[in-house]
């Protein structure tokens, strides 16, 4: 090896990855691991959605009773997403989730256009919920014989969800656990006293007709309540937050899943048996109040107006935790500079990134008031299928590249691998055909968002760095390239912290034992003196990397 090759590995930057995150106060248990993601999923996935998709899965013009396989179906294709998450959430469980993840793995520029595009389609989620929950107010002006304006309920909702999310998560937990808890109760509730109480049909939800066209409406409608899943790994976006994340995470997340798909699966099959999907329509449209007909039809008028209580509040509590994973995507940029430094500032009382938050705040307000919300965040869908998709593709790279990357080191790791993540990246590349245009639309307007982000911020001030998949792309297309870059790459990771340029006997040990494994202890005591010309007992990494062709050389010898 050349010194100008050895030269040109060096002009990257080498980053530990094994503590991305010690800025924010570790408070999360599984309990509210497991609280947080299903309030992120509870609010129009369920109080919303399910009058819309009967409809869709009906071809848009008769409402069928189906929509239960639907539900179960997305969730089968959400779960590599979801385990695949899992495992990178324990090898890097710092704030800023899904981001983190990629940006490690593909580098700056992908994770500049993932870490916006997730800003972005959290924070519109969490905008159209806050308005989306007008659906029920109606029930409120009538019983409260108030007029409510929708657009300043919204914005005084925000105001307050901005300040509790500054406050830290304890407070959040605090208002969440109750309300989480109450609406799944609830709704089991509501369902068992239909099942006691009412004549159900269940050949309008089992019959041949109850699923529209076959296959096919099961699969549109499957992608069309896919975004009812989409906050069930919303809670690694503050993975740095979370105790004992190997645990709490893996197994949070997955619990969560389990519950949502037991709750809509159950829900709509009751919902679609107790009440003809067509009372759910009015006008030839789709009611956005499916809960308040359902529970009226159960328990008469003061159950639905309870039902009515129930969904505002839980939609409140979606927004209230869309807006604290969405703030944490601008913090964890700012910390790999791709955005401005001041969005890494922690509140020196609360341990919360009050800035970045804010920010997000001010954005949930410009939308609500100036943007089609609803129509925006559905083409945000797009984009956020794409990204479930290149979380299962880190999975793959950075399994592949582990020996050289040496800080990925997963305590949890994906069973079935890579079975799993191939059936997730071919389930999200056909979800996102099937949902057409939009998705595509959505997709390409993130993904251009965040490309104009880096290259008039970020390039200019991220650091240079061998990425996993370049050392994967590498390894396949110049395997000279790889061996420098692989060389290099050990050399960083067997330094100590405190001499991060230099290696010790020890150390170089270490390192070599991972480069030519079949080199002997002996031979690499020897080898080590011999690159130490000036005796000083270290070497730095030009004399590594210049005279690691000759340590090679040597053990085949």
């Amino acid at each position: 090896m050349t010194i100008s090759a050895a030269r040109e590995v060096i002009n990257f930057v080498y980053r530990r990855v094994d503590h991305v995150s010690e800025t924010l106060e570790r408070k999360l248990g599984m309990a509210s691991v497991v609280i947080i993601s299903l309030s992120a999923m509870l609010g129009s996935g369920l109080f919303v959605l399910p009058a819309l998709a009967m409809l869709d899965m009906g071809g848009g013009t008769t409402p069928v009773g189906g929509i239960w396989l639907a539900y179960f179906v997305a969730a089968i294709i959400v779960l590599p997403g979801a385990i695949s998450k899992a495992e990178l959430a324990t090898a890097m469980p710092s704030s800023g989730g899904s981001y983190v993840y990629i940006e490690r793995t593909f580098g700056p520029l992908i994770g500049t256009i993932s870490g916006l595009g997730l800003w972005a389609n959290f924070m519109l989620k969490s905008a159209f919920a806050l308005i989306g929950f007008k659906a029920y107010l109606w029930v409120l002006e009538r019983l409260l014989n108030i007029t409510i304006n929708i657009e300043y309920a919204a914005l005084i909702l925000l105001f307050l969800i901005v300040i509790i999310n500054i406050l830290g998560l304890k407070r959040i937990k605090k208002i969440q656990t109750p309300i989480v808890l109450t609406a799944v109760l609830f709704l089991f509730m509501l369902c068992i006293w239909a099942l006691l109480t009412m004549d159900l049909d269940w050949n309008v939800v089992f019959s041949k007709e109850a699923y529209g066209a076959g296959w096919q409406s099961v699969a549109h409608t499957s992608a069309f309540v896919f975004v009812a899943y989409a906050g069930v790994t919303k809670i690694a976006a503050v993975g740095g937050e979370i105790k004992n994340p190997s645990r709490n995470i893996p197994y949070g997340i997955l619990i969560s899943l389990l519950v949502s798909c037991v709750l809509y699966v159950s829900t709509s099959i009751v919902m679609a048996a107790a009440v003809n999907p067509t009372n759910y329509m009015t006008n030839g449209e789709a009611r956005e109040d499916p809960i308040y007909i359902f529970a009226n039809a159960v328990g008469g008028e003061t159950i639905g107006i309870i039902a009515s209580v129930l969904a505002v509040t839980t939609m409140t509590s979606m927004a209230l935790a869309g807006i604290m994973a969405s703030s944490r995507f601008p913090f964890a940029m700012a910390r790999d500079n791709l955005l401005p430094e001041a969005l890494e500032n922690v509140h020196p009382k609360y341990e919360t990134p009050h800035l970045a938050i804010i920010g997000t705040g001010i954005a949930m307000a410009l939308a609500i008031t100036l943007l089609p919300v609803g129509d925006i965040a559905k083409l945000a869908s797009g984009f956020k299928i794409m990204i479930f998709i290149v979380i299962n593709c880190c999975v793959i790279v950075l399994r592949r590249a582990s020996k050289t990357h040496s800080w990925y080191n997963p305590e949890w790791k994906s069973p079935l691998y890579p079975v799993f993540q191939i059936i997730g990246i071919l389930g999200g590349i056909v979800l996102i055909f099937i949902m057409g245009e939009k998705a595509i639309i959505g997709a390409a307007a993130c993904c251009l968002f965040g490309l104009i982000t880096y290259y008039s911020y970020g390039k200019s001030r991220a650091h240079p760095m061998l990425t996993p998949w370049r050392t994967v792309r590498t390894e396949f297309t110049n395997s000279e390239k790889y061996e420098r870059e692989k060389s290099w790459l050990v050399f960083h990771a067997s330094c100590s912290k405190a001499q991060p340029n230099h290696l010790t006997l020890h150390e170089f040990i270490r390192a070599m034992e991972i480069l030519s494994p079949q080199m002997g202890h002996f031979h690499l005591r020897n080898l080590f003196h011999e690159i130490d010309e000036n005796g000083d007992g270290v070497i730095d990494v030009n004399e590594f990397l210049e005279s690691f062709e000759a340590g090679k050389m040597q053990s085949e010898e």
